[in-house]
């Protein structure tokens, strides 16, 4: 006889629909749209919900965010998948590359490179990533990212690539009959 497996854990998340901030992420400078996004004037993005990351803070050239770790976020080896870190620091290096760009400019992470350096674990407590852009030129910007600890122990880093283009003006919303 099999024996009995404990009854599955659930999450439940809320999020508010995206498409506000993406057309507001047009009209306003990365470090506009991100004071925006923490006073709440304009939603987070529906990723940091699921997987618990939190915006702390946000400077021109720099952004930091926290996790706390979960089981949710738990690999077959038992500590924090390291998918979950690779995005943590993906989204800290490129929200830092947003910091620099005025309105109108957008950019796409095509490169990134992740190191890990200690396992992470529910019971490591509170970690912080933080992301800081180490050239911005033209049409490519480089980034470089760490995450520690409370302890200021660093767990990860990483390098990203982010090629920054002008945003096209929205499209029309297809799913809204059209005025003639």
């Amino acid at each position: 006889m099999a024996p009995e497996l404990p009854p599955d854990r659930r999450k439940v998340i809320t999020w508010t629909d995206p498409k506000r901030a993406t057309r507001e992420a047009r009209r306003m400078s990365g470090v506009e749209f991100f004071d925006a996004m923490r006073r709440g004037r304009i939603p987070e993005p529906p990723f940091g919900k699921l997987l618990g990351i939190d915006l702390f803070d946000v400077g021109e050239g720099r952004f930091m965010m926290s996790l706390q770790p979960q089981e949710c976020h738990y690999n077959p080896m038992g500590c924090v998948h390291g998918g979950i870190l690779a995005t943590l620091l993906d989204s800290v290096m490129s929200a830092a590359v947003h910091t620099a760009l005025p309105a109108g400019r957008g950019y796409l992470t095509t490169e990134i490179t992740v190191k890990f350096l200690s396992p992470v674990f529910e019971v490591t407590g509170e970690i912080m990533a933080e992301g800081r852009v180490v050239s911005a030129e033209g049409d490519v910007a480089t980034a470089e990212g760490r995450i520690v600890d409370s302890r200021d122990v660093v767990l990860a880093t990483a390098t990203a690539t982010c090629r920054v283009f002008d945003q096209k003006p929205p499209l029309a919303d297809l799913s809204r009959p059209q005025e003639p």
